[in-house]
């Protein structure tokens, strides 16, 4: 797969706790920074207090191989307690690529919750899209195009490790008793 395909990683899992629940904690912006070895902080901007459509905020993350960097994430959707989406965008524009816009963002994050059968539990997802601007990949396909593929995927892997992190420690705080 290419970068201009939009590569994607998707997760789910099974969680025994009401969406209600599970949509308290996955709306929560703060929580993936404890979760994910790459997502360090988060922090609401322009006044925000929480998750609305249009509302942004700041993310700081880190990594072994790009080393540390800020974005900014604008909310796209919010229907509680089913979809909380944002895209994302490098407002320095480190990637290079032009002036960042939220029209063309770095990558799409996604989470989405169905409640199970019985509507004892939920079956909850959480999607990143690569792309389709510039992001750290993108570097890395510069200094060797000839890699593209084995790149994207092995970028694909740490993304999917990453969030499985996240949604095992989502479903360990949900099924804990209250």
């Amino acid at each position: 797969m290419r970068y201009a395909d939009g590569p994607t990683a998707r997760v789910e899992i099974s969680v025994d706790a009401p969406p209600e629940r599970v949509w308290e904690l996955v709306s929560d912006i703060g929580l993936p920074a404890r979760l994910s070895p790459e997502l360090q902080e988060t922090v609401w901007l322009d006044g925000a207090t929480g998750p609305a459509v249009g509302a942004r905020f700041e993310g700081r993350n880190t990594h072994e191989r790009v080393g540390e960097w800020r974005t900014h994430a604008r909310v796209e959707v919010f229907e509680a307690p089913k979809v909380f989406a944002w895209s994302v965008i490098a407002p320095d524009a480190r990637f290079g690529g032009g002036a960042p816009s939220f029209d063309h963002p770095v990558a799409t994050w996604r989470f989405e919750l169905e409640p199970r059968e019985g509507g004892r539990g939920t079956l909850l997802r959480q999607t990143a899209r690569m792309g389709p601007a510039r992001s750290g990949v993108s570097v890395f396909i510069d200094r060797a195009p000839d890699r593209e593929e084995e790149l994207v995927a092995a970028r694909l892997a740490q993304l999917h490790t990453n969030i499985e992190a996240t949604l095992r420690g989502v479903k360990a705080l949900a099924e804990a008793p209250a």
